[in-house]
């Protein structure tokens, strides 16, 4: 769809909040605390950003684009290109990061990983679930919505890391307990702190949400293995290096796809038959290990052959 942009305001040093809505004032499709839309840019770019305004207000969105100088440009458009008045292209909503309310939530975030959260903290707020926020960052400047998170009070735990260093994660997660959920957003290695220190919690309490691909381990084989497309007849091989994406594409068959690294969830397929190797960062242990989809654009087999639903 094309939105126009509405608003534009820097909310942090470097931070860029953008309001979306439709050239004709209607409404826009419904969305759920920690959904993301994706933006087409310039040059064929597509972008993901976490919508961070209020799921109630069905007129406008709102996303938050830190600038990065050694990104691959499309902080540098969104920062440079997209003033007042100028339209743009949209996908979404999609939600690979759904807020689901538990007896207590912990969250974790770090610089722009609070976007995702602010509508989350919201949710929880309005639910009366018990819940507390610690949100890291290099320094107050460069921390985002300190003034909407002020109004949750002692709440919230704002470090930023030039006064206090890095956040004391076991002392703010404590003890595992099955009835709380952790959601946490930001910096790699952030992601894997908490994930390090959640190891020994109950399956399913972490979600995350990166905005880089997690690193495979060293010993991840890249071996050969044949694909078979059910709904388009034909039985591909996929070598090593190459990916089912690139390997359907090539073939002609229509897949839809967006980051190519495994973050964003457009390319997620089911799968018919066989076990597959997954390489991506969206499904949760527990979708992992029913094998019923993979991300095509990173994912492989663990055996010969898969069957999918494309």
């Amino acid at each position: 769809m094309s939105l126009t942009v509405t608003r534009r305001i820097e909310c942090a040093d470097e931070v860029l909040a953008l309001t979306l809505a439709r050239p004709d004032g209607g409404p826009l499709p419904v969305w759920r605390p920690g959904a993301h839309v994706e933006l087409l840019l310039g040059d064929g770019m597509l972008r993901h950003y976490s919508l961070c305004g209020d799921p109630a207000d069905r007129l406008s969105w709102r996303i938050a684009v830190l600038r990065v100088p050694d990104s691959r440009g499309g902080s540098a458009y969104v920062h440079d290109k997209l003033h007042a008045g100028v339209p743009v292209r949209v996908r979404g909503p999609r939600d690979n990061f759904a807020f689901r309310p538990a007896g207590r939530c912990l969250f974790v975030a770090g610089g722009i990983g609070i976007t995702p959260l602010l509508p989350m903290v919201a949710a929880a707020e309005a639910a009366g679930v018990e819940w507390r926020l610690l949100y890291g960052g290099r320094n107050l400047a460069s921390m985002a919505f300190l003034d909407e998170l002020a109004v949750y009070g002692d709440a919230v735990r704002v470090v930023p890391q030039d006064r206090f260093g890095l956040p004391d994660l076991d002392g703010y997660l404590g003890a595992p307990d099955e009835g709380t959920l952790v959601y946490c957003c930001g910096p790699e290695p952030m992601l894997t702190a908490v994930e390090d220190r959640c190891r020994a919690w109950p399956a399913g309490v972490l979600q995350v949400e990166r905005f880089q691909a997690a690193e495979l381990p060293s010993s991840a084989a890249e071996s050969a293995f044949d694909v078979v497309l059910a709904r388009s007849d034909i039985t591909l091989r996929v070598p090593p290096g190459r990916s089912v994406l690139e390997v359907a594409r090539a073939a002609g068959v229509p897949v839809l796809s967006s980051c190519a690294e495994g973050i964003c969830g457009t390319c997620e397929t089911e799968v018919l038959e066989g076990e597959p190797d997954h390489r991506d960062s969206v499904l949760s242990p527990e979708e992992r290990e029913s094998g019923e989809t993979m991300m095509i654009c990173v994912s492989r087999a663990r055996g010969a052959r898969l069957v999918l639903d494309l």
